[in-house]
């Protein structure tokens, strides 16, 4: 299974059940907290968010070729153990 990638804010509270979920889970993930990122490492970011989800929402969990955008805990169980 790829490694995956929550793009994230770090004021919102959705997103921190996605990656509280995640930690209880025990997965290895990455979180990318956009709002933390400053200049092209920013832009770039969010240029790579806007390819998963054109409305740039959050949180949105990529996980291989599956996307998650929002706190959808079954949907997120589902495709982590399909993985």
């Amino acid at each position: 299974m790829t490694r995956p990638k929550l793009f994230a804010l770090s004021t919102c509270m959705h997103c921190a059940r996605v990656k509280a979920l995640l930690i209880s889970l025990h997965v290895d993930f990455d979180t990318l907290y956009v709002d933390r990122l400053a200049g092209e490492e920013r832009s770039h970011r969010m240029g790579e968010l806007q390819s998963y989800t054109p409305e740039l929402s959050f949180p949105t969990l990529v996980v291989g070729d599956d996307v998650v955008i929002g706190a959808r805990e079954q949907r997120i169980r589902e495709i982590l153990l399909e993985k």
